[in-house]
């Protein structure tokens, strides 16, 4: 039986500063992967991937980057080459979001939304796939969202630009999977992360946070903690024969089939 192992591997996390992707670094670290972060706070990035290096004795780098702009994927796909040796992993994370009802966004908010949680990742994407498909072999972890999946009251920007990253990577799924390249997306439901407690700190963003809560069968929010384990299952040998998939985290607020 192959076991959930990704020793060795090397993983290139996005938003991996804090929230979900600092935790999904602080997991492959300690599950014996070496780990570049890149996040475009790079002061933050580089305090983080110290405490993880230090705590776990992995190599764990961080850079700055923008996925916004292809050319910074594309250096951080260099800085992964040259730091780590290659890429086995690819996880996007960075994301960012305000709630507030569509008819009041604008089209500025449109392009923020839409560049960080959607091109952001055809961006990563594009650049690594190319060093994927010359090795024969990788992984890529796409965190999508719930709101994904069934929407989300005053997200309608969002949910959309997280949906597009499941049909992206269903698509990506088909193409590569010749290359012997898996791509997999997890759509965590709500987590307690700093993004979060922002949003929650709006009148119309706290009210929305507050009845979906009372939503969740497990009457709580999610831990960043508890969506990196299927990140780094995803990643291994173990699930060699996953591709294409979506998965919720959520505490049962979903359960979609």
């Amino acid at each position: 039986m192959t076991t959930a192992s990704v020793q060795g591997k090397a993983v290139v996390i996005t938003g991996g500063a804090r929230g979900i992707g600092r935790a999904l670094a602080q997991a492959f670290a300690e599950a014996g992967a070496d780990v570049l972060i890149g996040d475009l706070r790079a002061e933050e990035a580089e305090a983080t991937a110290g405490e993880i290096a230090r705590a776990t004795g992995r190599k764990v780098f961080a850079t700055g980057a923008d996925v916004t702009r292809l050319e910074d994927a594309q250096k951080l796909r260099d800085a992964g080459i040259v730091q780590l040796g290659r890429i086995d992993v690819l996880v996007n994370c960075a994301g960012w979001d305000r709630l507030m009802p569509f008819l009041k966004t604008t089209p500025e908010l449109w392009d923020r939304i839409i560049g960080i949680n959607y091109r952001g990742v055809i961006h990563t994407c594009h650049a690594v796939l190319p060093h994927m498909k010359e090795r024969k072999q990788g992984c890529i972890v796409n965190i999508s969202s719930d709101s994904a999946r069934v929407g989300s009251m005053g997200e309608a920007v969002y949910a959309g630009a997280k949906a597009a990253v499941v049909a992206f990577s269903k698509t990506l799924a088909r193409e590569h999977a010749r290359d012997n390249i898996r791509v997999n997306v997890i759509c965590p439901g709500l987590v307690d992360t700093p993004l979060l407690g922002e949003i929650q700190k709006e009148e119309f963003g706290g009210k929305v946070i507050g009845a979906v809560i009372g939503a969740i069968p497990m009457k709580r929010l999610g831990r960043a903690e508890e969506i990196a384990p299927l990140a780094v299952f995803l990643a291994s040998d173990a699930a060699g024969y996953i591709t294409g998939q979506v998965t919720s985290v959520d505490g049962g607020l979903t359960m979609v089939g």
